[in-house]
């Protein structure tokens, strides 16, 4: 599963620091860019590289399809939705000027000649700029805000400006939206005008240091998606980071990096990294220069892209790189400190598997209900090929987890999969193994027809006792195999929304390998292409429909614009025949009870009742398209926000205490992006949040809860809902299970 930003709000994430984040820690190489010379030019290696990309999409996808003129059309919508999908750069004379490569893309991949795509984005660089620097000329008269305008921010369905004159009326409104924001949230005139003008400066900053790859980047995606939405083209900077992803470890220092203002800054040290165990690298430090080795010149970084400071940084194990820091608590002016480190391997424990146990209590009975959040279904592909027998992988992690739960005593264990966007199909095979004794788990049908079952040959279970898996909208593709096999055993409750709905299975294709790649470094990239699709037991798939839950719980309304079923060029839902499996239980024995338990309860918890008010304003909000420009009526819309958010902080407050907010402001829109608030008050808020109430999991653990007191106050239930029988029971309910190994072994 992925989210597709246009580039041009993944520039605006890169200046927030939201891409900080995603490309962040650590690390490599050498080499880098500060402002890209106009025009750009496609490289060699690139024309190579979508060609071999084409070769394989068009003989082996899935779902194969013709470069033809048919799909160039394809790209060509889909390629200017990712530079301009809102409609704010390019106008209609350009889509004019540009309308032949409708049907051209497709003879430019094959004949090597970019030129097309690329002349494309540079007009994109070149019209982003003069918008920008459009918006900073309104600055110096400001605004007159007695009017009667509305802007109009939801562009996607909206007709191309139909000249100069309109885009300037559109960028006009704006920037007036933005000030306004400012002004509302007690910001003088002065201050806006400076906080406005830095933040255009900024921005024009990362447009000029869009490079080739960018372009090209963004031009391969826009065919590998026109395939099918989770079709994909790596670059050598982007296939490094997902690599990154799905191992959870890299060489580097151990430091998490975000932009800010012209500075890389330090937004995390990690544990037992170099840099914690040097002591000399703190949250906040700003990075000014970098050098490789012990005597290799200091490097100038500032102003530098996130991802080239990054890849300076990062390195091969044991080798040395030096980094001049200006610390958190200088002045722009204080005296700057030199940190020699080595770099390591570094394990990103953050997407890593967690556990916890809530004491849920009713009347004079408390019970113990494990949690284990999994974030994604991480596997370190290379170790574990290797022979690693200490390869980081999400299986391993969960089935050391469940033993650490049930030394503790607990009685149930949820399984949190909520905005876990998939992975390994290895790792969701081998992870639901730790909850069946053996069997068929995943169904998988290749191009050919050719249908594979793979599943769990080990017996014994690391946890056989009552189980629940937690799922939303985010959750997706592994997380939906696993949630669908416990589903169709009847080995536990699912409980929550609908899933995302991805039931395809992709492949990475090292185009380095296909082409004339002789040179030490990567060039051509990689390709993640659909090879296949999954299917449940039952032969149904999770394709478009995603996993149903038993117990439901609200939508949050985002389906409309999020999910497999969004997605034009989604693959249709199909079947097939169900595997040769039997399920180990029956839930519908208990589920009618469970599911009345929970409708009584939630109809008088007011951390409930505050969940759903909060969801229908966010609903509310969200369904907006566009705002007034009118001061008066503006403030007038703050103050009954400001009413209703005050009503939720003193809600929030008398169910779940003091958590140390008490700025009440704090929920309001002070109209700045992220990486113009001061770091502190950054980490604050998300420390925050971590501690905020979470009524779903809360009531998740109380479906639980009940489920175990049903099971211990009737045996015959007991050995309808539990696997086997209950005879492999190792939660308090009974006792006897054969387990399996904490470290599972690959099948």
């Amino acid at each position: 599963m992925k989210l597709r930003p246009t580039l041009a709000l993944l520039l605006a994430f890169t200046l927030t620091g939201a891409y900080a984040q995603s490309a962040a820690d650590l690390g490599a190489g050498n080499g880098a860019r500060k402002v890209s010379s106009l025009p750009l030019k496609p490289t060699p290696d690139q024309a190579t590289a979508a060609k071999l990309s084409a070769g394989f999409l068009t003989r082996f996808h899935y779902a194969a399809q013709p470069l033809d003129d048919a799909m160039s059309a394809k790209i060509y919508k889909a390629y200017f939705d990712a530079l301009d999908g809102e409609k704010v750069f390019f106008t209609q004379a350009d889509m004019a000027r540009f309308a032949p490569l409708k049907g051209q893309f497709d003879d430019a991949i094959w004949n090597q000649d970019l030129s097309g795509p690329f002349s494309v984005f540079n007009l994109y660089v070149q019209r982003a700029v003069d918008r920008m620097s459009y918006a900073r000329s309104l600055l110096k008269d400001g605004f007159d805000f007695s009017g009667n305008e509305s802007y109009n921010y939801d562009r996607k369905k909206a007709d191309w400006p139909k000249d100069r004159a309109e885009l300037d009326t559109l960028w006009r409104q704006r920037t007036m939206n933005d000030w306004l924001r400012l002004k509302l949230a007690g910001k003088t005139d002065d201050d806006i005008r400076k906080t406005l003008d830095k933040r255009y400066s900024s921005y024009i900053d990362r447009v000029r240091q869009l490079d080739g790859e960018d372009a090209f980047q963004a031009f391969m995606n826009a065919y590998a998606e026109s395939t099918d939405p989770h079709t994909d083209y790596l670059g050598p900077r982007a296939a490094e980071n997902f690599d990154i992803s799905m191992k959870l470890s890299l060489e580097g220092i151990g430091a998490v990096l975000q932009p800010r203002d012209e500075y890389t800054q330090v937004r995390e040290v990690v544990p037992a990294g170099p840099a914690a165990k040097s002591g000399k690298v703190h949250v906040g430090d700003r990075i000014v220069a970098i050098g490789q080795g012990d005597t290799g010149p200091m490097v100038d970084v500032i102003g530098w892209r996130l991802d080239d400071v990054v890849n300076r940084i990062r390195g091969k194990k044991d080798t040395t790189v030096r980094l001049e820091i200006l610390p958190a608590d200088a002045g722009l002016d204080g005296k700057h400190e030199i940190v020699t480190l080595v770099r390591q391997k570094v394990s990103i424990e953050e997407q890593a598997a967690k556990k916890k146990i809530l004491d849920i209590k009713e009347g004079n009975v408390t019970r113990k209900i494990g949690v284990i959040e999994l974030p994604t279904f991480y596997s370190d592909f290379g170790a574990r090929r290797d022979g690693d027998k200490n390869f980081k992988s999400a299986t391993r992690d969960v089935a050391k987890l469940l033993g650490e739960l049930k030394a503790a005593g607990v009685e149930g264990v949820v399984m949190d999969l909520r905005n876990n966007g998939g992975g390994s199909l290895t790792e969701a095979n081998e992870l639901t193994g730790l909850f069946i004794d053996k069997g068929p788990v995943v169904q998988v049908r290749d191009a050919r027809g050719a249908v594979d079952v793979q599943g769990d040959d080990e017996p014994g279970m690391s946890w056989s006792g009552p189980m629940a898996v937690l799922v939303n909208r985010g959750s997706a593709s592994a997380s939906e195999i696993f949630a669908a096999a416990i589903q169709d055993y009847g080995r536990g409750l699912i409980v929550g929304q609908p899933t995302f709905g991805k039931g395809t299975v992709q492949n990475l294709v090292d185009l380095d390998r296909f082409g004339n790649g002789n040179k030490e470094k990567p060039q051509f990239g990689e390709l993640k292409m659909t090879i296949a699709e999954f299917f449940r037991i039952n032969g149904g798939s999770t394709q478009l429909k995603g996993v149903t839950p038993d117990i439901a719980f609200p939508k949050s309304g985002d389906e409309k614009d999020f999910g497999e079923s969004t997605y034009d060029n989604a693959l249709p839902w199909t079947q097939i025949p169900p595997a040769d499996y039997k399920p180990v239980a029956d839930l519908k024995a208990y589920l009618g009870q469970l599911q009345s338990k929970h409708d009584t309860r939630v109809a008088k918890a007011p951390g409930w009742k505050l969940m759903l008010d909060e969801l229908a304003q966010y609903r509310k909000m969200r369904d907006k398209t566009s705002i007034s420009l009118n001061l008066a009526q503006r403030q007038a819309e703050r103050k009954d926000q400001d009413a209703l958010q005050a009503d939720f902080r003193a809600r929030h407050k008398a169910i779940d205490g003091d958590t140390g907010n008490d700025d009440d402001r704090a929920s309001l829109d002070d109209g700045l992006n992220a990486n113009e608030r001061s770091l502190k008050s950054e980490l604050k808020a998300e420390k925050e949040a971590k501690k905020a109430a979470d009524p779903q999991l809360d009531e998740t653990a109380r479906i639980l809860f009940d489920a175990v007191g049903l099971i211990k106050g009737d045996s015959k239930l007991a050995a309808e809902v539990l696997p086997y029988g209950g005879r492999y029971s190792d939660s308090a309910v009974a006792s006897g299970s054969p387990e399996k190994p904490a470290t599972p072994v690959s099948h």
